[in-house]
């Protein structure tokens, strides 16, 4: 129907990560922090709760994984699976892996995310989609079809993330409860269970009131992450040497044989670090730069010299460095802030693939779902029954599958970098051809990020048995049903395309030869406005009746998130008794037909809902050999078809005024 788009573009998640549009579309341009009355230090405040929950929990596991990984290696084994000597752990070991982890958080967040991308915006907005939007933008439709796949690959690969971060982050929080009283270690995945299910339950009633305490509660999260660290820097005052990038460069050179393996989890300190540009949008560019600069990686980089100068005087201190950072008791309310922090976190990417499925169904890469609202003031804060029982289940398949956040971490990294590696790559056409730069600058600036990746990347995919195999899988199965959709779609489009009227013929053929005519409007929507909707000649053939007044539909998603009212409708005239309506929304929002039809008021044309009948076409889809697809994919399209929601709930009509009209189709 009117929604659907042959040519879509994709997005992932994260380009509204949180599910929180925190800036309103009147507020101008977000990018630039022009954000109304919202002060700087606000937004800043913010961004701690909604971008920095991620990458603010990755000090619970990232350097014990880490360390355990090399030592692991070094001795011939596969890291964490098998045992390590934790009474001798080597200080050059210790010092290589801090100054790797270092030296990754300021290469790929600083400089490539916070430096770089965040000044490749759309309408202010961020994000994989905002590169992809970008990307087609800038080639200009040449080789879309590569820029729509590496979207694909990222939206997949975001789901991944999504269903992972919960399960590690509030397993790894859990978890501290085994230094508290060991009667509790048997329960830790129990708990966890307990609490995620609450957590996915709680969806259902919005995350307004919540998130204003994130940004508060993260604050005093990162401060207590740098009071931890500088407790224990004291213990071994050498672990500043890491600064010196020498001895992370120095241990690959004495270590060849286990660098992938140790590559794999250093970038456990950098995963998240996408939503620094995935919500610039949000908050702008200059809160979320100074929230990273000045608080998080400060507090960041404290708390693992923290670790590992706690490491260093005491090696056993390596099965759980963060925890055995603080004094007795403060244990057990550091286990409830952590998990608190673990939810922040979690809650942010549950949102977020919330965000992701809206703005690819409106971009015609899902079918239609049922998306509830549940902000009357926030259009962002929105809840998809659907996909929140999906990752329900499958987060908790591998909270019980897995059982530690160490056994999960090997199914972590692949996701998170392999969005990665697709950012860069639309970066490289972005800045290239859309900023025009030298293709000379644009290889010198973008190859040293693309090569961290690619390493990051190559490394987890190490992991690929023992765990990395979850969010592969889950993004080939993504990309499939999003590619069938697409595909399907588009051969839809054509094949009905070739037995529709033209509208104007038809237009011109009933001023000629009118038939009864009835009081009040008729709207039916179309993806074609050339051609007669099949609604509308099926009205014909069987009513033999027209209306009084006669609007052909058509709704579009744009390319840029939202889309100003003074945009959302265009009326031309076609006769005195036919009217064409195009309906634009961005990719952030939800399609409103009636509050649409309701603008048209101020170019004085009549709407009254309650004189208005909306005509929508129901088809019935067919397999067929001969449809371009081949069987099996024509009835998985076919099995899309059937999920998805009805088009009136999707564009918002009551229920009483529409009437739809059946047509049967094969594909």
């Amino acid at each position: 129907m009117g929604h659907e788009n042959p040519n879509p573009a994709t997005v992932r998640p994260e380009d509204s990560r949180f599910g929180l549009d925190a800036v309103d579309a009147s507020n101008g341009s977000h990018g630039n922090g022009g954000h109304g009355t919202a002060s700087f230090a606000a937004l800043a405040l913010g961004a701690l709760g909604v971008v920095y929950g991620d990458i603010g929990t990755s000090p619970l596991y990232a350097l014990r994984e880490t360390i355990l990984a090399a030592s692991g290696a070094a001795s011939g084994g596969h890291g964490a699976a098998v045992a390590v000597d934790i009474t001798h752990v080597p200080r050059s070991l210790v010092i290589g892996v801090l100054s790797l982890i270092l030296w990754s958080l300021v290469f790929v967040v600083t400089l490539k995310y916070v430096a770089l991308l965040l000044r490749a915006d759309n309408n202010g907005e961020g994000g994989t989609l905002t590169l992809v939007a970008l990307a087609q933008r800038a080639l200009g439709g040449a080789r879309g079809g590569i820029v729509l796949i590496l979207g694909m690959a990222g939206a997949a690969l975001f789901y991944g993330d999504a269903v992972i971060t919960p399960a590690i982050s509030v397993l790894s929080a859990v978890e501290g409860l085994k230094l508290v009283t060991p009667v509790l270690d048997d329960y830790v995945v129990s708990i966890a269970s307990a609490i995620l299910i609450a957590l996915f339950l709680v969806q259902s009633r919005g995350t307004a009131k919540v998130a204003n305490f994130f940004g508060p509660v993260m604050m005093v999260w990162f401060l207590t992450l740098a009071g931890l660290g500088l407790y224990h820097i004291a213990d071994d005052l050498s672990v500043f040497t890491s600064i010196n990038p020498y001895w992370g460069i120095r241990f690959f050179i004495d270590h060849p044989g286990v660098s992938l393996a140790v590559l794999g989890s250093v970038c456990l300190a950098v995963t998240g670090a996408e939503a620094l540009y995935a919500d610039m949008g949000h908050f702008g560019r200059g809160p979320i730069r100074s929230a990273w600069l000045f608080l998080v990686f400060p507090s960041l980089w404290l708390n693992y010299l923290g670790q590992a100068a706690l490491i260093l005087s005491d090696p056993s201190a390596v099965d759980n460095p963060f925890y055995r950072l603080a004094p007795k008791g403060f244990v057990l309310p550091l286990v409830i802030m952590a998990t608190v922090a673990t939810i922040i976190a979690s809650q942010a990417v549950i949102t977020g693939a919330f965000s992701l499925t809206r703005q690819a169904i409106q971009l015609g890469l899902l079918p239609r779902m049922t998306i509830r609202h549940t902000s009357e003031h926030t259009s962002g804060q929105i809840f998809i029954p659907r996909i929140n029982m999906m990752l329900l289940v499958v987060v908790l398949v591998l909270v019980w599958s897995f059982r530690t956040s160490s056994d999960l971490s090997h199914a972590y990294g692949i996701s998170v970098f392999g969005a990665m590696v697709v950012d860069s790559l639309l970066a490289f056409i972005v800045i290239w051809k859309g900023w025009r730069w030298s293709l000379t600058a644009t290889i010198a600036i973008l190859t040293p990020f693309f090569i961290i990746d690619i390493a990051f990347f190559g490394a987890n995919m190490l992991k690929l048995f023992s765990g990395g195999y979850v969010p592969v899988a889950m993004a080939l199965v993504l990309m499939l049903l999003m590619w069938t959709w697409v595909r399907g779609t588009k051969i839809l489009f054509d094949k009905t395309r070739k037995t529709d009227v033209p509208l104007l013929e038809l237009v011109s053929m009933l001023s000629k030869s009118p038939p009864y005519r009835v009081k009040g409007m008729a709207v039916f929507l179309t993806s074609d406005p050339e051609t007669a909707p099949a609604s509308l000649l099926h009205n014909l053939k069987h009513n033999k009746v027209l209306h009084e007044r006669n609007v052909i539909l058509t709704v579009r998603s744009a390319d840029t998130p939202r889309v100003a009212e003074e945009e959302r409708v265009r009326l031309s005239r076609i006769t005195d008794d036919f009217w064409r309506v195009d309906m634009v929304y961005g990719y952030m929002e939800s399609p409103n037909v009636p509050k649409g039809l309701a603008l048209l008021r101020k170019q004085g044309f009549k709407f009254d809902i309650m004189s208005t009948s909306f005509f929508l076409s129901r088809r019935s889809i067919k397999a067929s050999p001969q449809s371009g697809m081949p069987v099996w994919q024509d009835n998985l399209f076919i099995g899309l078809t059937k999920s998805a929601t009805d088009a009136t709930n999707f564009f918002q009509i009551p229920t009483g005024r529409v009437v739809e009209v059946g047509t049967q189709v094969t594909v």
